[in-house]
Order: structure tokens, then C-alpha cells, then sequence
């Protein structure tokens, strides 16, 4: 089954409606999270761990534990490491950004420290259940990420932009209550300067670089997705670009603060300075990137809408300071 030839711009409504009737309702929480830097910084080694997994697995067959064990921190193993039926290019492509992510991985525990890995689970059923979420109605068959090259570059569609929005939305937020336990960082060197400055500093740097190979990631997978926008996914008469627009959508809706995502293809008034419907890059109306703070993050990953209530990638919740003590007891 298809979606109608006005299926893009139908949803275009859908959203903007959504992000105008919120005053009929108690307002969801979009503000920044109270955290020091550490604790900010921590909260993005939810979604490398998400990240090294799921592209470690679908390119190799092997997670992280292949590669480096210590940095799972005695954390349990995904649900379903499984190796996707990937052509080459692709197959390449998605083991680099595998072994970027366990270098973004290094990176966080030397400077920051770290915390146990979280379960995850990157089952194809997970996958499956978000897809139906996102398109309105039970897919048949059930979409299975690991079948072929597009489904795994449509799942792919779903996880790295989740980091780059929140790394853009963690960056003005840092040296506000700045930590002092960044580690490694041989502050002696600069003595003269004001610790607290320093700290701040080397911590925006940490993350614009992480922010650098999240925003690049995205844009690969993004840009070969285009490349097939108009191809319609077997067998569900969907095209690769109506299946982005209701990912995005789903995104959106989610995580309850307004359009902050955006699909492959977009209506003239939304293009860059309103003279294009392309969208590789999603954009705001400077074409400058959307951010996102924790705790819309975790609506998405957890795929029910609620901070409080773990599921998706998430079963039994995220780790760290910030993501745990929005959980109810229990988990």
C-alpha cells in the first residue's frame, strides 16, 4: 500500500498544526536540563553506544565488544547483533562510521569518564514497530533494516541526526555550570587562566568535534538516500523520500517542541531561501542546524513520546545522570 500523491505536503500540515496547538495543552518541557558539563557530555554516550552497535553489527556482523570490550564498562550486549545484506560501497561506508564511533567512544571516557553501556536494542522488530509508527499502519511484510542496502540506509536515517541536534543543542549550554572533572587535559599548561573558563572551553571543543563526524555521518546517509529519493522501497509502493518525511515526521511528534527535523523533500516555502524543494541537509529557516536538548532526545529514542517511559533502542532506559532521573522506579 502507498501513500497518496499528496502524501509530502499533507504532512507538512500535519506538522505545523502541531507545533501551533500546543496551547491547548500543558506545555511540554523544551528548555535546557540543568547539568554540569560532564553530565551533558555523558548523556551523548547513550547515543554512540547506539550508533557503534548498530553500525559495527550491520556492516561486520560483530559489536563492540569485537572491537574494544573495556569500553562497554561491563554494560550488557545488544538485542540482535545482526550483519546486513549490504552492497559494497555501502557495507564500506558503514563500518567507518562503525570505527568512528568507537574512537567517539575513546574520546568521551578519556576526557569525561564514562558509565556502563546501556541495553540496547537494535532488533529489526524494533525497527520494525518505529517504521510502522512513522507510515501509520502495520507494514507487510515487517520492515526488516537488515535485508538489503536502502532499508539499512533508511533505518541509518534514524540515529545519527538524533546526535547531531543534540551535540548542537549541547553546545550553548556548556560552561553555564561548568564541571570540574574533565580529565586528561593537562590544566597546569594553562595555569594562568581561569579554570572554570578553561573547562568550559576544552569541553566546547570535545563536542564540536564530535559534532564535525555526527554532522558528516548524517549528510552521507542523507545525500545517498536522495540519490534514490524517487524509488519506491519493495514491496510497500513507499518511495525512499515519502519514508524520510515520515520518520522526521514521527521525530517531531515525538519529541513535542516544534519542526526540528526535516525529510529529503520539503515544499518551496520551506527550501533554502524558499528557491528549492531538495533537502539533503535539514535546515532551519537560516539553513542553520536544528537543535535538541535531552530531554526531547529521549522521546525519540525511547519512541513513546515520554522522558519518564523507556522503550525503542531503550528498553530498560538510558545511562547517566541526566537520562536516569527522569525514570520512574522501576527501571
Amino acid at each position: 500500500m502507498g501513500f497518496p500523491s499528496t502524501f509530502p505536503a499533507f504532512l507538512v500540515l500535519v506538522l505545523l498544526e502541531l507545533s501551533l496547538v500546543r496551547g491547548n495543552y500543558p506545555p511540554p518541557l523544551c528548555g535546557r536540563v540543568e547539568a554540569n558539563d560532564t553530565d551533558q557530555i555523558l548523556f551523548a554516550l547513550n547515543l554512540e553506544y547506539l550508533e557503534a552497535e548498530f553500525f559495527l553489527c550491520g556492516a561486520t556482523g560483530e559489536g563492540l565488544d569485537t572491537i574494544n570490550k573495556s569500553l562497554a564498562n561491563g554494560g550488557p550486549g545488544p538485542t540482535s547483533c545482526q550483519k546486513a545484506n549490504l552492497d559494497d560501497l555501502v557495507r564500506r561506508i558503514i563500518q567507518e562510521f562503525g570505527y568512528q564511533e568507537v574512537g567517539h567512544l575513546r574520546a568521551i571516557f578519556h576526557y569525561v569518564g564514562g558509565f556502563p553501556r546501556p541495553k540496547l536494542d537494535i532488533s529489526s522488530k524494533t525497527f520494525a514497530r518505529i517504521i510502522d509508527a512513522a507510515v501509520g499502519y502495520p507494514l507487510k511484510p515487517p520492515f526488516d533494516p537488515y535485508k538489503n542496502s536502502i532499508n539499512y540506509l533508511l533505518a541509518s536515517y534514524l540515529i545519527p541526526y538524533v546526535g547531531l541536534v543534540g551535540y548542537v543543542g549541547t553546545i550553548p549550554n556548556l560552561g553555564c555550570k561548568s564541571s570540574r572533572s574533565v580529565r586528561n587535559l593537562q590544566i597546569d599548561l594553562f595555569s594562568h587562566l581561569n579554570p572554570n573558563g578553561l573547562v568550559a572551553r576544552l569541553s566546547l571543543g570535545l563536542v564540536a568535534k564530535l559534532l564535525g563526524v555526527e554532522s558528516g555521518q548524517d549528510a552521507v546517509i542523507r545525500a545517498m538516500l536522495y540519490d534514490r529519493g524517487k524509488e519506491e522501497v519493495h514491496p510497500y509502493g513507499i518511495t525512499v523520500e515519502e519514508f524520510t518525511i515520515a520518520l522526521s515526521g514521527l521525530r517531531n511528534k515525538l519529541a513535542m517542541c516544534g519542526i526540528k527535523d526535516e525529510g529529503l523533500r520539503v515544499p518551496l516555502e520551506l527550501g533554502a531561501e524558499n528557491r528549492t524543494t531538495s533537502n539533503i541537509l535539514s535546515a532551519d529557516v537560516y539553513s542553520l542546524s536544528y537543535a535538541r536538548t535531552p530531554v526531547e532526545i529521549l522521546r525519540t529514542i525511547y519512541g513513546t513520546g515520554n522522558e519518564s517511559e523507556p522503550g525503542g533502542f531503550f528498553p530498560r532506559g538510558a545511562n547517566g545522570k541526566i537520562a536516569r532521573k527522569f525514570l520512574y522506579q522501576g527501571y
